[in-house]
């Protein structure tokens, strides 16, 4: 089926957004009947059950779920071109969709409530998972991921920063068993980690490499877990330097070292990336960054664009902009 109907599935995406007929047919300002006529249509034409009927409206089958991931992203670039061709593109206001992984919450969330509160206009999504959100399909404007730089293409990267993490000790398990001098010692030492061997942070790594396996003897996979076992004594272990300060119970066994700590890097897609309400969020958050305890902000660069973004810059370049 080759889809041309754009109508039928924008209305598909107000059904799954708002879950009635009604619903959608008050925000597209059609008929109720309307609604269920581009529904039924695109069900035929697409050969799938977009959404379960049922007594309190429709909700999208995951062939409904993926129509709306994609329309979404449509509607969204819809926006943004109708505000570059109106010239009203400067405005921050409606949604703004970030992820990251829930860990970067103490730093991430309050600099995003003060952002949110220099533009009233504006609605902060702030969604956190393991999984990476797509922004190809509109799932974010800007995604904070750690680790290697993202390779995703059409996507810009741009090193954020490095957050910082070391060894801690309870005071308990300090009394109990002292702490390491140095890394001839660290054998003699129990400690906390992750499940997972080829787990790829890169202190982990370190591990792997440097601490016999019979040592990791508390594993577990969930990083409150990991917190809680090396608070109540188990071993040793790695926590984020800006988290562990503000526990009075532990101790620095080491001091942090660079091969320690984790990359994270600001990720959006080249649609977007010149928009003004994700410029303006990018901007802001390179300057919160600063003065965050425990992450070590460094020179911003793209690492990835498109051969249009080149072109683009290297038109900028000639003209001295």
């Amino acid at each position: 089926m080759t889809i041309t109907a754009w109508d039928e599935i924008r209305t598909a995406y107000h059904v799954a957004r708002i879950g009635t007929v009604s619903g959608a047919a008050e925000v597209l300002g059609v008929h109720h009947a309307t609604v269920i006529r581009h529904i039924d249509a695109l069900e035929a034409g697409l050969g799938a059950k977009l959404f379960q009927r049922h007594s309190r409206g429709y909700t999208a089958t995951e062939a409904g779920a993926d129509l709306l991931r994609v329309a979404q992203a449509t509607d969204d670039q819809f926006a943004q071109l109708v505000s570059r061709i109106r010239g009203q593109g400067d405005a921050v206001d409606g949604e703004l969709v970030v992820t990251s992984l829930g860990a970067f919450s103490p730093f991430l969330t309050p600099a995003l409530v003060r952002f949110q509160a220099l533009h009233p206009g504006l609605v902060v999504r702030f969604l956190t998972d393991e999984r990476v959100y797509r922004l190809e399909y509109g799932e974010a404007h800007v995604a904070i991921r750690a680790g290697a730089a993202p390779q995703e293409p059409d996507n810009v990267a741009q090193a954020f920063g490095a957050e910082l993490f070391t060894l801690y000790a309870s005071r308990s398990y300090a009394e109990r068993r002292g702490l390491p001098d140095g890394d001839a010692d660290l054998a003699q030492h129990d400690f906390v980690a992750h499940d997972m061997f080829d787990n790829r942070a890169p202190f982990n790594r370190w591990l792997n490499e440097t601490i016999p396996p019979e040592r990791r003897v508390f594993r577990g996979t969930d990083d409150r877990v990991l917190r809680d076992a090396i608070v109540s004594g188990a071993g040793l272990g790695f926590l984020p330097v800006f988290q562990a300060e503000k526990m009075d119970d532990l101790l620095p066994a080491l001091a942090p070292r660079p091969e320690w700590s984790v990359p994270i890097w600001l990720v959006t897609h080249v649609d977007l990336h010149r928009t003004t309400k994700v410029q303006e969020l990018l901007k802001f958050l390179k300057s919160e960054a600063s003065s965050w305890a425990g992450f070590s902000a460094v020179e911003q660069h793209s690492t990835r664009q498109t051969h249009e973004d080149r072109q683009k810059d290297a038109g900028l370049a000639e003209r001295g902009e």
